[in-house]
């Protein structure tokens, strides 16, 4: 298909904006053909008016309809081809194989909300029968399951154009949840979120839905997001992004006078403790899995490991070594976009000018324009106590060695920290045994533990956790990667003493479903008589 650079309103294509811009492919230091259409107020408008006017009937869809619209879109993506997979490396200058992995991913993602909605728990069916006899008050009739909170705003992010952004984990879940979605196009990516969003709007049209259940906007800067979140119709937000923009929407959203939610994955340091053992004993394996994932992405992944915590001493000396000779061993890669290689710049000379820092390894041949040269570099535990500018997350391929005094200096040290997505541990054989309080301290952090192994890699299943306390996550309680990510766009509703033809399907006494719900504090499948 082609490029048009036109807004997604609803059903139909719009560009009626002054305001355009062009995508970038840093890899070839020009900007790419088409002009893109910034939505203007009326664009916006129509686009969350048809949103709200389709609410209530995509909401009441059977979960089965939902599951079809959600493969559909799957198809769709896939029958975009080779085209999708060109036009995405030039607008990000990711490799081709990074395409295909992340349209993987996104494709997986699709099919778990779609299987997650034929199975039915996502409702949280729950009944309590009425007691009418009980003394010295009857009971009633109590029923409550979830409901779509309404229409969703998804904020595309840059480091990820498929799966964390048009048709990503937020809009999947949020779809999958009954939620109509209204995405906020990423202005690094918007001829790839143009194709993808066509994909959902053609799956909507096979499956019959209503127009308004899903729109796609363009914006340069941060205008459309700001009106689209200040909206009166729209009831939630997804981001990904920097803590700055993150914490922008959150206030934002707090200012209206009906506040509504952001769930927003923000910053990590993705801190991770080398254990006295694992230091003497393994610093050479160690030492290459964390420059390969340092780097990987050119550094660009919300949970690359960007603290590295060790103790002082020879054993740590010989690690950071290990580690410097791998990392230089590593061809640097281009970053998405010529503005993010510029803070990646500013982010690294803001970080040598504190005190005690040393360089450990820095890429100085030449490369070219855009290209993130791999920096490693060292401090002592006190300064970096002492010093909350060490504290702030470097997005490139950057990691920073503290070198603590003892355990408990490290200790500390972590329970300084600001929240975090994820936490490792690298331990030689029994070794954690005598570090419960390291890990216990690393838990209160984080809100995902690794014991040996790298934090990159965010594998889509059940039990990932992907958040954390803020500020990596805005809302610690819930999960931006996989299924159970449905549970931010739902709240639950109880319905007491409801006549049964006037409740929904999922708590009639006859469970059309046929899903298992809480009945009387007992799971069960069986219907109520």
């Amino acid at each position: 298909m082609d490029i048009t650079g036109h807004n997604l309103v609803g059903y139909k294509k719009s560009s009626k904006g002054q305001i355009k811009f062009k995508t970038f492919d840093a890899g070839n230091g020009a900007p790419n053909e088409v002009e893109h259409f910034e939505a203007n107020d009326e664009e916006i408008d129509e686009a969350v008016s048809l949103a709200r006017k389709c609410t209530d009937e995509y909401a009441n869809l059977p979960g089965t309809i939902r599951a079809a619209f959600l493969n559909v879109i799957a198809d769709e993506i896939l029958d975009l081809g080779d085209t999708l997979l060109e036009i995405y490396c030039k607008e990000s200058s990711l490799p081709r194989p990074r395409a295909e992995g992340e349209r993987a991913r996104t494709i997986n993602q699709l099919k778990s909300f779609a299987a997650l909605l034929e199975e039915g728990s996502w409702l949280g069916a729950s009944i309590d029968t009425a007691m009418p006899d009980r003394k010295p008050i009857p009971k009633p009739d109590l029923r409550k399951m979830n409901l779509a909170i309404g229409p969703v705003v998804v904020f595309g992010s840059s480091n990820f154009p498929f799966a964390y952004s048009t048709a990503g984990g937020d809009t999947a879940s949020a779809l999958a949840a009954g939620c109509p979605v209204i995405v906020k196009s990423h202005p690094m990516h918007a001829g790839t979120s143009e194709m993808v969003a066509s994909a959902v709007i053609r799956a909507a049209q096979k499956i019959n839905l209503t127009e308004g259940v899903f729109s796609n906007l363009n914006s340069r800067g941060i205008e459309v997001g700001k009106k689209l979140v200040l909206h009166d119709h729209v009831k939630g937000v997804g981001f990904t992004g920097s803590i700055q923009g993150g914490r922008a929407l959150m206030d934002l959203a707090a200012s209206r006078k009906e506040p509504i939610p952001v769930f927003a994955e923000m910053g990590s340091l993705n801190p991770v403790v080398l254990l006295p053992k694992a230091a003497e004993h393994l610093a050479e394996p160690w030492a290459k899995s964390l420059a390969i994932s340092i780097t990987q992405g050119s550094g660009q992944f919300c949970t690359k490991p960007g603290l590295i915590l060790s103790l002082a001493g020879p054993d740590t000396d010989q690690f950071c070594m290990m580690l410097s000779e791998e990392i230089m061993k590593i061809t640097p890669s281009t970053m998405l976009h010529p503005a993010i290689n510029e803070n990646f710049k500013k982010g690294l000379s803001h970080m040598l000018v504190q005190d005690g820092v040393s360089i450990l390894a820095k890429y100085d041949e030449e490369v070219k324009d855009y290209v993130g040269k791999q920096t490693i570099l060292k401090v002592d535990g006190k300064n970096f106590k002492a010093n909350q500018n060490l504290h702030h997350e470097v997005f490139g391929p950057y990691s920073l060695v503290v070198a603590c005094n003892d355990m408990r200096e490290m200790k500390a040290i972590i329970e300084n920290l600001e929240g975090q997505l994820t936490g490792t541990i690298l331990s030689y054989e029994n070794e954690l045994a005598q570090y419960g309080d390291i890990l216990q301290c690393l838990k209160n952090k984080v809100g995902r533990l690794i014991l040996n192994g790298v934090p990159t890699g965010v594998e889509v299943c059940p039990s990932m956790h992907h958040g954390g306390p803020y500020p990596s996550s805005s809302d610690n309680r819930f999960t931006a990667v996989g299924i159970h990510a449905i549970y931010r766009w739902l709240r639950p509703v109880c319905y007491q003493s409801f006549p049964n033809e006037f409740l929904p399907d999922g708590l009639k006494n006859e469970n059309p479903l046929n899903i298992v719900r809480l009945v009387n504090g007992l799971p069960s499948k069986e219907r109520i008589l």
